[in-house]
């Protein structure tokens, strides 16, 4: 399992990492691993906004269906449309090409708030 520790992560495993005032987001690689094959993802559009620990999309696998949860508030700046048409990139490349969508920073506090890749293995390890 991969954790890349210039990223930062949440409890519902979403990664992000920030470039400048936008942040990156996408599922870690334990979420893909443990989802299993992704069939199906639905993301909002650009230009609407995001909240804090609340869904904004859905991802669906042939295991099960899960909410995907924003790690800031923020408005969304760009969708990777090109991963709505081939969803099982997140299984393949969850860091890179799998990212998901990019969201304009609102309170740049809030990062703080999120898991270093150290605390987000710690946590892993608590939950099983």
């Amino acid at each position: 399992m991969d954790f890349p520790k210039d990223l930062k992560y949440t409890k519902e495993h979403e990664w992000i990492r920030v470039d400048s005032d936008i942040a990156v987001v996408g599922v870690t690689d334990y979420a893909q691993d443990s989802l299993g094959d992704i069939v199906y993802l639905e993301l909002p559009q650009e230009g609407g906004t995001v909240t804090k620990d609340e869904p904004f999309g859905v991802v669906e696998s042939v295991k099960a269906v899960s909410d995907l949860y924003s790690p800031l508030n923020g408005t969304v700046a760009e969708v990777n449309d090109a991963l709505i048409d081939n969803p099982e990139v997140i299984n393949e490349d969850p860091y890179g090409e799998a990212w998901m969508i990019k969201i304009e920073i609102e309170n740049r506090d809030e990062i703080g708030e999120l898991l270093s890749a150290e605390d987000y293995q710690k946590y892993l390890e608590e939950e099983k």
